[in-house]
């Protein structure tokens, strides 16, 4: 590599090199010169962890810091927070004043979303918990501003912490609050009907299951005691008509009545009374009842002949009349029994096939009552669950709403910044030379590429193949090169006075440079990168 000649071609195109360098320089100092000073102001924020143990007491908002923090910067930077803050604090006023007309929404919430930063640092990462911190900061042409608006965001921060956390907690006791009502009313509901279905099945329930059994039993016992009421009522009846039939007469007299009979109508009628005796427990054939019977005929005679010998008939006929009709008395209060023994039965047996019934359908009321009794308490364990979440929720209710529980609190206030943060002006000044002095490089690479014409012996043998005898530089003489160097020195100053003049003008009466590189990036939506924006 031929060292010299390159050198040789650079210092032949230095003039460009010098022009872009002082534009480029000139660019850098303007800039610095004339970009408007901006101040940032930052306060610093603490998320600390709840002062009452979970174990005691618990919080019911669960949000975690980090993602409740960036719930919080979303909702503060929506488009009425910041128009809202924006006119509240007049940040654009003297902007506007100076433009004459006012910006545009889309405007300032983009340029205030810009210059609004908020960062996060620490938190859990990895198993390591460390502290949350949360830096607010906002870029403004004056510290008053910017610390104003600082302390504004974390003022907004603060409160929509507060109202997120609170509102929370209290939208989780009105939950819980409708739900027990809820479960109230449902468990009153299911209560009414065990209750009307115990109303309407009280008969046939299952805890009196073995109380029915035992008056089904005993009315079985009942029923069967009656039957045999009823066969001795018949037998009596039977006995009777029996003896009626077979004596003709029923029944003892009384005192008075055996003071006016004869002795023979004395032993006629103990014989009768012995043969109703007898005849109630003896068979009809039985040879006593026989000779009983025998004798009562011959008595019978004996007395119809003494009464027929005395009074005649009459006696006789009345005393007959007697007996019949003690008969009928007789037989008319045997069959009262049996009626009454019939239809008691009668009763207890309707009363047994209604205990039958309520004990065949006592399985499936006892099914359907278990399927209420199970719903209810279902519903009551639902109830209380409701009732003991209550009590949580109005505990955390309340630990919000005193800030016991998780909370942001703020470090360090924002303080108006003694000293601007940007413009970097040695270093626009720097970066501005650097630029001008790539640009030069890269123009004489550039020249030196599209330049093709013969500059050494050697292009002369590899273009034309021939091998030249001598070669003779170009030589110019004392006065051309003043000339040249005057020639540049003009050209280099007129260049950086043009180009920091041009500055100047368009920053003072066209528009200021750093709305005309806005205005550039607005242009080009690609390029991700900011320019300190002047507000007041």
């Amino acid at each position: 590599m031929d060292l010299s000649f390159y050198f040789a071609l650079f210092v032949r195109r230095l003039p460009y090199f010098l022009i872009l360098t002082v534009a480029g320089t000139a660019v850098g100092v303007g800039l610095a010169l004339t970009l408007p000073p901006t101040f940032q102001a930052e306060a610093r924020l603490v998320v600390e962890s709840e002062q009452i143990p979970d174990e005691l007491a618990a919080s019911t908002v669960r949000t975690e810091a980090s993602e409740q923090l960036q719930i919080i910067e979303q909702r503060i930077l929506t488009r009425d927070n910041l128009l809202e803050m924006a006119n509240r604090l007049n940040i654009y006023a003297n902007r506007e004043a100076e433009e004459g007309e006012p910006l545009r929404p889309d405007q300032i919430v983009s340029d205030l979303r810009e210059r609004i930063d908020i960062r996060m640092r620490g938190g859990s990462r990895r198993g390591t918990v460390n502290a949350t911190l949360v830096d607010v900061s906002f870029t403004a042409s004056s510290s008053a501003l910017a610390a104003r608006v600082t302390n504004e965001v974390v003022t907004l921060m603060l409160e929509e912490n507060v109202r997120m956390r609170t509102g929370v907690s209290g939208q989780t006791l009105e939950f819980f609050e409708q739900e027990v009502a809820r479960l109230d009313e449902e468990l009153a509901r299911r209560g009414a009907q065990i209750i009307a279905f115990q109303e309407s099945n009280k008969e046939a329930l299952p805890d009196s299951l073995e109380f029915r059994r035992g008056q089904l039993a005993a009315a079985q016992e009942r029923v069967l005691q009656l039957t045999r009421e009823e066969a001795a009522l018949l037998d009596r009846r039977q006995g009777l008509v029996t003896v009626f039939e077979t004596t003709g007469s029923v029944g003892l007299l009384a005192p008075e009545a055996r003071q006016n009979l004869t002795p023979t109508e004395l032993k006629l009628r103990e014989l009768e009374e012995r043969l109703a005796s007898s005849g109630a427990v003896l068979a009809f054939d039985n040879p006593r009842l026989r000779v009983l019977r025998a004798q009562i005929e011959a008595l019978k005679e004996q007395v119809a002949a003494e009464a027929a010998a005395t009074a005649g008939v009459t006696t006789a006929d009345q005393k007959s009349d007697a007996g019949l009709s003690l008969y009928d008395l007789q037989l008319a209060d045997l069959d009262n029994q049996l009626e009454f023994v019939v239809e008691l039965r009668s009763e207890i047996e309707a009363e047994m096939e209604l205990l039958l019934a309520t004990i065949e359908a006592t399985p499936a009321n006892a099914i359907s009552l278990d399927t209420l009794q199970r719903d209810f308490a279902a519903t009551r364990e639902q109830y209380d669950q409701a009732v003991a979440n209550r009590a949580r929720a109005e505990t955390g209710d309340i630990i919000e709403a005193l800030s016991k529980g998780e909370r942001i609190s703020v470090i360090e206030q924002a303080v108006p910044p003694e000293n601007p943060t940007s413009p970097d002006r040695p270093r626009l000044a720097i970066a501005g030379l650097g630029v001008g002095m790539m640009m030069g490089l890269g123009l004489i690479v550039l020249l030196e590429l599209l330049n093709t014409a013969i500059r050494r012996p050697q292009d002369i043998v590899q273009r034309l193949d021939v091998t030249p005898l001598g070669t003779l530089p170009f030589i110019r003489t004392r006065v051309d090169r003043v000339k040249r160097r005057l020639l540049l020195i003009t050209i280099l100053a007129f260049v950086g006075v043009a180009v920091f003049g041009g500055m100047w003008v368009i920053d003072n009466y066209v528009i200021p440079i750093d709305r005309l590189f806005e205005a550039i990036l607005e242009r080009l939506p690609n390029i991700n990168f900011s320019i300190p924006a002047q507000d007041s």
